[in-house]
């Protein structure tokens, strides 16, 4: 099939879960024939080490720059227009728009759009056009906001609720004129449905177990192991809380435990806050597979967020022990006791790490269950499969005649 995805960041490099899942689909769909053309609004230049990594995999790649933050349209947006903050981010583009106006003079099997917050500059001309297109959302965006909006100050509540009531209206209109909704959990399936009363299909998301395959978790070493990209607020959240709460209450069993917190854009007032010489703060990894074999246990202390959580996907397919809230494995059909530890609250999350870390034998079934899960349920095979049958049912329906739309 001839393919045009609409991306509003680059895919690579993969410093974040909806990076990673971009990029692996990518390349699965090549690697089946697919003729891929990739339309980019990004934040970053791409170096031409990035370009290599992307361009392989497609026909054409189209990079345009996003609006500074900073910017008079950006400000303008944020207070005045009907268009929710993070929308207005990436939407009034009119470079964007120029490029994808080009882009349907041609034929394409399918178009596919990332995100709801994408969708500003889009929107007219696939109404224009009567473009059938696919949406993919990783989160319903509406109920996400917690753990960024708990970060304004208190005289900008109304901003809040204004913008909360804003992303509520903008996400029923965006979903409701999809040809098909894509959720990666079934619970964000079923919310999105009732938002938009279309079909949603769920692509899960996926790892590349092989990559993972050789890992060999070190029990010896009691490191913790935390991973994420702190642009996005729910891994802020989760760092910050592990570092209050939980790894004090560890310490208290276990006080050679080391955490080893890593991930994109690490805050650089963390270190200065917890200056603790058992907390390891590493930033950006470039070899996850070789961190992980140095590690005991992953960590995800997650309370807000969606979807489910390539991070955890990647512990589990490594064969790490992994102690989570529910938040933590939302979308994953394990079981606590058999797949993973759960933990609620700060004791409990502790609780769990020093039984895991105390004992052995527990961690290595645990990993060795969590792995084999993985690699049934979610390699990314699995996920390209599950988006070219929708691919296909469009197709079918387009040649019967009948409206996606």
């Amino acid at each position: 099939m001839r393919l045009l995805w609409v991306l509003p960041y680059s895919p690579w490099p993969t410093t974040s879960g909806g990076k990673t899942r971009q990029y692996n689909l990518l390349r699965s769909l090549s690697a089946r024939g697919h003729r891929i053309t990739l339309l980019v609004q990004s934040k970053q230049v791409l170096t031409d080490a990035d370009r290599s990594m992307i361009e392989p995999l497609l026909e054409s790649l189209i990079v345009v720059p996003r609006r500074p933050l900073r910017s008079l349209t950006s400000v303008w947006a944020a207070l005045f227009s009907s268009v929710p903050l993070l929308a207005s981010i990436n939407g009034y583009s009119r470079i964007m728009e120029e490029r994808l106006k080009a882009l349907l003079q041609e034929h394409w099997d399918i178009v596919q759009v990332e995100h709801s917050y994408s969708f500003q500059p889009l929107e007219k001309l696939l109404k224009d056009r009567r473009q059938p297109f696919v949406l993919t959302e990783h989160n319903v965006e509406s109920s996400l906001g917690a753990a960024t909006y708990s970060r304004f100050p208190a005289w900008a509540r109304p901003f809040v609720w204004f913008d909360q009531w804003r992303y509520r209206r903008w996400e029923r209109r965006v979903l409701s004129q999809a040809s098909r909704v894509v959720a990666v959990t079934d619970a964000d399936a079923s919310q999105m449905r009732l938002l938009s009363e279309r079909p949603v299909t769920v692509v899960v998301n996926g790892v590349d177990c092989a990559h993972f395959s050789t890992v060999e978790p070190d029990s010896a070493q009691q490191r913790v192991l935390f991973l994420g990209n702190y642009e996005y607020s729910p891994n802020v959240d989760a760092v910050e809380w592990a570092m209050e709460e939980v790894m004090p209450r560890l310490w208290q069993q276990c006080p050679k435990a080391v955490v080893s917190i890593c991930g994109y854009a690490l805050p650089a007032q963390w270190p200065v806050r917890w200056p603790d010489e058992r907390i390891e703060w590493q930033g950006f990894v470039s070899d996850l597979p070789a961190l992980q074999a140095s590690s005991s246990v992953f960590l995800a202390p997650l309370r807000h967020g969606g979807g489910s959580k390539l991070k955890v996907l990647e512990a589990l397919a490594a064969g790490l022990p992994l102690v989570s809230t529910a938040q933590g494995v939302s979308g994953l059909d394990i079981e606590s006791g058999m797949h993973y530890l759960n933990g609620e609250t700060a004791e409990q999350l502790a609780a769990a790490l020093a039984r895991v870390l105390k004992v052995p034998a527990l961690a290595r079934r645990l990993g060795e269950a969590g792995r084999g899960y993985v690699r049934e349920q979610h390699d990314w095979s699995v996920a390209a499969s599950q988006l070219e049958a929708i691919y296909a049912d469009m197709n079918r329906e387009r040649s019967r005649g009948i409206s996606c739309a």
